[in-house]
């Protein structure tokens, strides 16, 4: 770890200056040698550092909502090369290459913030080893090395010896039992993220190797930190902790005011909306008219809640209008048209009836309905559009049977002279 972090030392001077004037902030409020002077000050690096990172988020979603509008073609693509999957994972880079967008892109507020997570490492690194760092000299050094957080000192980690940990003011129980706690809500605010993120916003209709890989992060990066975290000091556990509430609570944020399309938080959405028309008789909000505004311009492309909306709208007595707004009407004009908007394609045929379709003749019967019946293989000597005569019949009224060993099929009529 340490050598990893000290590829990111570029960035520790500027790391190491912003937890300084945080310091100083907190410093006159609580004093510059408590915890909570120090640790409020790793908060707040952490959360300038989220802010800087909004447009990255929502380039985040905006990549993930793509990668949702792609889910029907990438379940046909992996439906139609379910054989060949090289050719499979070709159609797919393809598609992902139009559309503009990339399966990994959810990492991407992760990725940027790594090097002022290494950074911070390395700062409270040079803290437990008694080092200057950066903007943070021997004044500072020793102050930091004072705080303690819980009773944790703020460069101990869990691995730490009971010699290390003495050193800096602390007994091995209390650091060993704060880090301990912190790593378990660490891995569970990760987990539960990414669950609500599985559970909530994403629609789970079409299977495809998107949902997949972000089914495995879900389980996956809770134990990479789970593991990682007893080697981290408690200052990055409280760095890595603060971003986790963070991204909780900006998703949270995200799946309940814009939800992804066919997912249970849009659901949740457009009830809440319909109850909203049903209390003030319109629908209030810019972006909640453009949300209604997309889904009737959907027309038969609605989604299963959205259909339900339209359709739980026109019972109580309103229609979506492709404004975004509602207007009132009445209730069986209304039903009707939702309805109709309901109304099913007639069923397709199996292949077996297609196929006996094809190759037979339908004959005209209004009573028994349209039969089918299969074209002869015999040669007819007649030309096309004759009429064949009908065999006359034997005075018994009956059919002839076929004598055994006797050709099936047509006979050669017999002579007149011969006898029956």
């Amino acid at each position: 770890m340490d050598t990893i972090a000290s590829l990111f030392s570029f960035i520790t001077t500027p790391v190491s200056w912003i937890i300084v004037q945080f310091h100083k902030l907190y410093g006159a409020v609580f004093g510059p040698d408590t915890g909570w002077a120090w640790g409020l000050s790793i908060v707040s690096l952490v959360v300038l550092i989220r802010i800087c990172l909004i447009p990255l988020f929502v380039k985040q979603i905006k990549s993930m909502r793509n990668m949702q509008v792609l889910q029907p073609k990438m379940k046909a693509i992996q439906e139609r090369y379910k054989n060949d999957r090289q050719r499979q994972q070709e159609e797919m880079m393809k598609l992902y290459k139009d559309a503009g967008t990339n399966p990994l892109s959810s990492c991407l507020p992760i990725l940027a913030q790594s090097p002022f997570f290494f950074a911070l490492y390395h700062v409270l690194s040079g803290i437990a080893s008694g080092k200057t760092i950066g903007v943070i000299d021997q004044p500072l050094l020793a102050s930091a090395r004072e705080a303690h957080i819980f009773g944790a000192p703020l460069a101990a980690t869990f691995t730490d010896s009971a010699e290390k940990v003495a050193s800096l003011n602390a007994d091995i129980v209390s650091v060993r039992v704060v880090t301990a706690i912190m790593i378990v809500l660490m891995s569970l605010s990760q987990f539960y993220t990414q669950r609500q993120l599985m559970q909530k916003n994403v629609d789970l209709t079409v299977k495809t190797p998107y949902m997949q890989q972000q089914k495995m992060l879900m389980y996956i990066f809770p134990l990479i930190f789970a593991v990682m975290g007893i080697n981290f000091p408690v200052g990055v556990l409280v760095y890595w902790l603060t971003t986790n509430v963070w991204t909780m609570g900006q998703q949270m944020y995200v799946i309940n005011q814009n939800p992804t399309p066919g997912s249970k938080a849009q659901d949740n959405y457009l009830q809440r909306l319909l109850k909203s028309v049903s209390t003030h008789g319109e629908i209030r909000g810019r972006r909640r008219r453009n949300i209604v505004r997309a889904i009737v311009a959907k027309g038969a492309d609605r989604n299963d809640n959205e259909r339900k909306f339209i359709a739980a709208l026109a019972k109580e007595g309103y229609s979506a209008q492709a404004d975004g707004t509602v207007t009132k009407v009445d209730p069986a004009v209304a039903e009707a048209e939702a309805a109709n908007a309901r109304r099913q394609q007639p069923k397709r045929q199996t292949k077996a009836k297609r196929q006996q379709g094809g190759a037979g003749t339908a004959t005209a019967d209004p009573a028994e309905g349209p039969s089918l019946e299969k074209p002869s293989l015999e040669k007819s000597d007649k030309p096309s559009g004759a009429t064949p005569k009908q065999p006359a019949k034997p005075a018994g009224g009956g059919t002839r049977q076929s004598k055994a060993g006797q050709r099936k099929g047509p006979q050669r009529p017999k002579h007149p002279s011969s006898k029956k």
